[in-house]
């Protein structure tokens, strides 16, 4: 975890709590090559240095690929979904979005939306609609799409708290849930932590992991994040902060 994670999961976590409301983590953990062995477990135990406790258990989506190859059989005897044999080099060739970005967020070109052609084999499979998403890879993995579409039903989410990099992810959610018959949980997005450049800080660009061992930098950090959501609490232990930012989030409603 890092501040930009920090501020996704304080942000959900006080409007959870601010409604009186259940908080659950969920390990999105599918793509099992890229996963970090005991990376779950130093998650968790972020989470409750900065006082961000949650209800019930922890779910992994590793355990539950049979909901989503239920929800994924649904999709396909409705006829929305259809197998794609294009590879990324394939669509990097023939994609709107220009050869520097990445295929998943440009408009799939439609090339095997009507059938495979002769001799061609299918790969990932496409939800029809929305821009004709990936829903399972290449490599066989469920998409994040789809697997997080089908764990907020099992789980109950009514209320969806995350940052605004997945805003476009959104609206091929409500696709989905719609698709499926779910309900549609109400959807808010967090302002990004950016530097200088405004760059969104992330792992992936090297973005410093949250302070394990001193306290005060554990303190500094949470206030940190909490005013990037825009609430102002007075330095203390971090229970302490979360209490003070559960009030006033309250006293907004």
């Amino acid at each position: 975890m890092h501040l930009g994670s920090l501020v996704a999961a304080a942000g959900s976590w006080l409007h959870a709590r601010a409604a009186n409301g259940r908080w659950l983590v969920r390990m999105e953990d599918l793509d099992r090559p890229r996963v970090v062995a005991g990376a779950d477990s130093e998650i968790l135990a972020a989470l409750e240095r900065y006082g961000l406790n949650w209800d019930g258990d922890v779910v992994y989506q590793s355990q539950r690929i049979e909901l989503y190859e239920t929800a994924l059989r649904a999709l396909r005897e409705n006829d929305l979904v259809f197998d794609c044999a294009c590879s990324r080099a394939d669509l990097l060739r023939a994609a709107s979005a220009p050869a520097a970005s990445d295929p998943a967020d440009g408009i799939y070109p439609g090339t095997c939306r009507d059938g495979l052609s002769p001799g061609r084999v299918p790969r990932s499979t496409r939800f029809r609609g929305a821009g004709d998403f990936v829903v399972r890879r290449a490599d066989g993995v469920f998409a994040y799409q789809l697997a997080v579409v089908v764990d907020d039903e099992k789980q109950g989410v009514t209320h969806v708290v995350r940052g605004a990099d997945l805003l476009s992810s959104t609206p091929r959610q409500i696709a989905l849930q719609r698709a499926l018959g779910y309900r549609t949980p109400l959807y808010t997005h967090l302002l990004l932590v950016v530097d200088a450049s405004g760059a969104k800080i992330g792992k992936r660009d090297g973005a410093l992991a949250l302070p394990a061992l001193d306290e005060r930098r554990v303190i500094d950090t949470l206030h940190a994040a909490l005013r990037h959501i825009g609430i102002e609490v007075e330095r203390d232990r971090p229970a302490a902060m979360l209490e003070q930012a559960v009030r006033s989030l309250s006293s907004r409603a």
